[in-house]
């Protein structure tokens, strides 16, 4: 009987269960539920509908059940920074927001009347990102304070899903990370900065590492679905995870987490919380042993999946890769720009930019697809220069992980503008990530090195010459 491992990963558009298992020295994979995510409007407020999340999550483990693939381990992971505020009795209070919303506009100012940005960033590494916890948080201090005063509690997505199948309350480290008010020396909250801002310090839960057991299901939950199981803390912030699944054992390794964002970087042994490193917007996520996630947040596919939704008609994303492969347009726009965050239009947001600068306005969709995957390319190649810089380190190699990995044209515009030679895949590397974590914890594998070799013999990998 082989032994099943769960993988719930939901990411900012959809979510899946992927089932896990190892065999002839391989892991196999095999999704067995999706269902759909998205930010909702709710009083005109973004927000996330966890209810429905945590009914599609119970679906998948009842057709676990169903197929006779009943895992003996599970554990989800998902976005970063976004929370839920719980009461005494265990409700949430307010509203579930989520981080493209706009109420946190002008919060970063607030948050520097009590400490500078170079001083916070001296402290956590984190970078700035207006919808980083921290932030979120004054948001709810300055206009409803009320939620603050009665909060018992603050769970992380991931956290509070984990919360409702087993009843234990973990926060899990790398994606504590992110709120930007955790210390990567103690790795723990930290406290004087929580009581400088003003928040209250009872609402921060102890900090467990992936890895770590939260516990079984729940009686409510073993009747609902059918079956016990134990739950593991993976890496529940995405990247996190993905970062795990790199199929490589160098030390010293770049990669693209490609997806929604585009997180590139590499590991190190200590942040690098110095001002250069602010200056160049790089962060210091928490990574699985403690290993840093020393990289950049990039735009990423968001733009993509945007203009697609824009389309009269709707494309594959490997036709529209495709279709802006033949196109002609030298125009380059900056992903980064919070233009492109949220706009109404992420054509227009495209086109004006473009207008904006003095180059060539992109005239049908397949050039706006065109000027943004070569964007990305651009800016993947100025990172990597940064993240070289400050490390000291020459990199030869990328690692394209995540959905991302499957975009041929994205693959070979960054070899490109890169100079470095791409290896793509697996897709599924958040999956991957976060089942390794719990083989590792049921001493399949006895590290992350071993974790990684055997991804690399798994997957297939897909070779771009610079």
């Amino acid at each position: 009987m082989s032994t099943y491992y769960l993988a719930v990963d939901i990411g900012a558009s959809s979510g899946r269960h992927m089932i896990g298992s190892l065999k002839d020295g391989k892991i196999h994979l095999e999704e067995i539920y999706r269902f759909p995510n998205g930010m909702r409007s709710v009083d005109g407020f973004l927000c996330w509908d966890v209810e429905a999340l945590f009914y599609e999550i119970k679906e998948g483990l009842k057709r676990c059940k169903e197929i006779g693939k009943i895992p003996s381990f599970m554990g989800i992971d998902t976005w970063a920074v976004d929370y839920v505020l719980l009461d005494g009795y265990d409700r949430i209070l307010g509203k579930t927001y989520g981080y493209r919303d706009g109420r946190t506009n002008g919060m970063d100012e607030k948050v520097y009347e009590e400490i500078s940005l170079k001083d916070l960033y001296a402290r956590t590494g984190i970078q700035k990102q207006i919808f980083n916890t921290i932030y979120q948080l004054m948001a709810v201090k300055q206009k409803e304070p009320e939620l603050l005063a009665k909060a018992k509690s603050m769970l992380l997505i991931p956290d509070y899903f984990h919360f409702l199948l087993t009843g234990v309350k973990r926060t899990e480290y790398t994606n504590a990370t992110t709120t930007q008010l955790v210390s990567p020396v103690s790795k723990d909250w930290d406290y004087e900065l929580i009581d400088m801002l003003g928040y209250p310090r009872k609402i921060f839960g102890e900090i467990s590492k992936p890895g770590t057991l939260v516990g079984n299901f729940s009686k409510e939950i073993q009747e609902e679905v059918g079956f016990d199981c134990q739950v593991i803390l993976p890496a529940t912030h995405d990247t996190g995870s993905a970062v795990v699944a790199i199929p490589t054992t160098e030390e010293d390794a770049l990669y693209i987490s490609s997806g929604t964002w585009s997180l590139m970087g590499t590991e190190l042994s200590e942040a690098d919380c110095s001002s250069e490193s602010r200056m160049k917007n790089l962060t210091n996520e928490g990574g699985y042993e403690y290993r840093f996630r020393y990289l950049k947040n990039i735009m990423g596919l968001w733009m993509i999946q945007s203009i697609r939704k824009e389309f009269a008609e709707e494309y594959s994303y490997g036709y529209i890769c495709e279709q802006a492969q033949k196109q002609n347009i030298p125009s380059i726009v900056d992903c980064n720009d919070d233009v492109f965050l949220a706009p109404p239009s992420m054509t227009e947001a495209v086109k004006d930019y473009c207008e904006k600068t003095g180059q060539q306005v992109p005239q049908n969709e397949w050039e706006i697809a065109a000027v943004i995957y070569n964007s990305l390319g651009r800016c993947y190649g100025d990172t990597i220069g940064q993240i070289e810089q400050m490390t000291g380190k020459q990199y030869e190699r990328i690692y394209v992980v995540g959905g991302g990995s499957n975009a041929e044209y994205l693959n070979q515009v960054t070899a490109k503008y890169t100079g470095r030679t791409v290896y793509a895949g697996p897709g599924e590397a958040t999956a991957i990530g976060n089942l390794l974590v719990q083989m590792i914890y049921n001493h399949k594998f006895g590290n992350i090195k071993e974790a990684r070799a055997c991804v690399k013999k798994s997957f297939e990998i897909t070779k771009y010459e610079k």
